[in-house]
């Protein structure tokens, strides 16, 4: 069983991001899986905070979850033509210390997408992850995008994706990211 972490950027409740990442769930192709986990409870990186207290348990514990998984799907939104601050806060957090990055996100496969209000979905942000990734050693899948724009029609009022056109698209995009993780 190929085993996919996912993470949503934003903390709000009625989040676009954690709807799409919501229902990429049961649309993974057959053997594979998605575990969605949560950035909620990363405090704001400090690197006094590390020195004298260290790693705080709830970045532990989604690091473990991340280096038992095959691979990890961002769902970014975008704000200020960039990714959200508290989302790459927490990719900070994820790669302290730098010793023990290279367990959580060298050689990881990694795929990005989004949802936005706006018209041009979420690739100035996507765009902005790319050195990020760099940075930490993974290796992005280029095969697909997927980039909703004006999520507020393709969701209902409860975050049920009901468009069926990027259902569609989005079954297509983690078929092609689960062939590029098990490859």
């Amino acid at each position: 069983m190929t085993t996919i972490i996912g993470l949503a950027g934003s903390l709000r409740a009625g989040s676009f991001n954690a709807a799409l990442l919501r229902a990429a769930a049961p649309l993974m192709p057959a053997g594979a899986s998605l575990d969605i986990a949560s950035i909620k409870g990363i405090p704001l990186y400090d690197g006094d905070v590390e020195d004298s207290e260290g790693i705080p348990p709830t970045v532990s514990a989604l690091k473990d979850r991340i280096a038992a998984a095959d691979g990890l799907l961002l769902v970014t939104p975008e704000y200020n033509n960039a990714m959200p601050g508290v989302f790459k806060n927490a990719l900070d957090w994820l790669s302290r210390p730098p010793a023990d990055s290279a367990r959580v996100f060298a050689h990881r496969r990694v795929a990005v997408i989004g949802a936005s209000p706006g018209g041009f979905g979420t690739i100035l942000s996507q765009n902005a992850w790319l050195p990020v990734l760099r940075t930490l050693g993974t290796q992005p899948w280029f095969g697909a995008r997927l980039m909703v724009a004006r999520a507020g029609s393709v969701f209902n009022d409860q975050g049920d994706l009901v468009d069926e056109k990027i259902k569609a698209q989005l079954q297509q995009f983690l078929a092609g990211f689960v062939d590029f993780v098990k490859s």
